[in-house]
């Protein structure tokens, strides 16, 4: 009984949550409030079960990490750096958007990919206000960008700081195995986007000038707070890179920055603390109790069973499998609930008999397949939903179909990639996973 309950519970929020019709954060409180007065999670363990309750090295890494964006968005550097691209293209479209496409993946590995895109998409408005040219383009292509270069480390994207709790992979883990498929990804990316956004290339040369009088130094508020919050920054990814050696998890690392953070610059608190998006991190916990409720009542293990029943000692298919199918599903669901739910089936199979470098092959597929996945449609990652939201509020609409149309083409063109990658680094090369 209580197995087929849990499964109720889980598919009637799992399905308000792809539809968007109900705030999500309120469905995952119903939803692990239900798990839990039913009883189908113990209560105790909803805090103190890794596996079957809230991962708080998860919720930490992210409260960490949005405390230092906090106070870094406070010396106005992504302005200074939105002003400075749009000048160095000196108002030529295509070379703006390759400008900020840049910008946006190669500061989403290091923050997180929903945050740089709250931070880059305003300023990239102004700038396409300035040229008098449409913001759309540029708006879907940031994002896009976000979640490939989210894809490269381990705090990039949400869906790998999740997998890389679950797994115990480090975040040098990710920067081996995930960052150089990212980086060829996102080479072939912009110049895809030459051909993706062809008819929206309008260069306007009287509008250049406005753009070209702009005076990037004016954006950094404070050069001394700049400093500082860059020298702590630096410091934590020192501290994520040497987590294997310190023996110190990554949320600790977060945690410890971003009191320095606050500490070195002398920011206020209440202002820094505002900056976090709390309704994000009890939408993770929340997600978290509710699929421990599928753990407890043994459907996670009966889906691993049934699973590794198929693959069999095929573990290329299960890797083909989860590239394909985690870019299938990311596209049309959120990734971050996708994955939640995911994480101890692939667990499971990875338990279930495969030798250690196949295993540890199926994580960087499900990884792989995740993140891509998340460009698939405007629904299918926070980034996505969060820069749709910036850009209608400032005037321009983005529909769920004109982003769909160019994030399905971009989703299958990086999956295919993602899996020759898989197939041959780990089973025609046979390298450790």
């Amino acid at each position: 009984m209580q197995p087929v309950l849990a499964l109720v519970i889980f598919g009637i929020a799992f399905g308000l949550i792809a539809t968007e019709k109900v705030n999500k954060v309120l469905v995952v409180l119903v939803a692990s409030a239900a798990m839990v007065v039913t009883g189908i999670v113990p209560g105790t363990d909803v805090f103190y079960n890794q596996h079957a309750g809230i991962d708080w090295n998860v919720i930490f890494l992210l409260l960490g990490m949005m405390i230092i964006v906090g106070v870094l968005k406070q010396t106005g550097l992504f302005e200074y750096l939105g002003i400075w691209a749009a000048k160095k293209s000196r108002g030529q479209p295509y070379r703006l958007m390759v400008m900020l496409m840049l910008i946006t993946a190669i500061a989403s590995p290091i923050l997180d990919n929903v945050t740089i895109i709250m931070l880059v998409v305003p300023v990239t408005i102004v700038v396409c206000n300035r040229l008098h040219i449409p913001a759309q383009p540029y708006i879907i292509a940031e994002i896009l960008a976000s979640n490939i270069g989210g894809a490269a480390t381990l705090i990039g994207d949400p869906p790998n700081i999740i997998i890389a709790s679950r797994a115990g992979l480090s975040f040098n883990d990710f920067l081996i195995h995930m960052t150089p498929i990212v980086v060829v990804v996102f080479a072939l990316f912009v110049v895809l986007t030459r051909f993706l956004f062809r008819k929206e290339f309008q260069y306007r040369p009287e509008h250049a000038d406005a753009v070209m009088v702009l005076q990037e130094r004016r954006a950094i508020t404070d050069g001394r707070l700049l400093i500082k919050s860059l020298v702590v920054l630096g410091l934590v990814i020192v501290g994520f890179t040497l987590h294997s050696v310190l023996h110190v998890e990554p949320s600790i690392v977060a945690l410890i920055g971003a009191l320095v953070m606050v500490l070195v610059t002398r920011c206020d608190v209440n202002e820094v603390l505002a900056e976090v998006e709390w309704p994000t991190l009890v939408f993770f916990s929340g997600l978290f109790i509710m699929v421990a409720g599928l753990v407890h009542t043994g459907v996670i293990e009966a889906i691993g069973n049934w699973a590794v029943g198929i693959v069999g000692g095929d573990y290329f298919a299960a890797a083909t499998a989860l590239v394909f199918g985690s870019a299938a599903l990311g596209a049309f669901f959120d990734n971050i609930p996708y994955t939640a739910t995911m994480a101890p089936i692939v667990d499971g199979l990875i338990t279930f008999g495969a030798d250690s470098r196949d295993g540890r092959a199926l994580w960087w597929a499900f990884a792989l397949g995740a993140d891509f996945g998340g460009n698939g449609t405007a629904v299918a990652a926070s980034a996505n939903v969060v820069g749709i939201g910036i850009a209608a509020r400032s005037g321009h609409p983005v529909s769920f179909w004109h982003f769909t149309k160019y994030g399905i083409v971009v989703t299958i063109f990086s999956t295919v990639i993602a899996w020759a990658y898989v197939a041959v680094r780990y089973f025609v090369l046979g390298l450790p996973g």
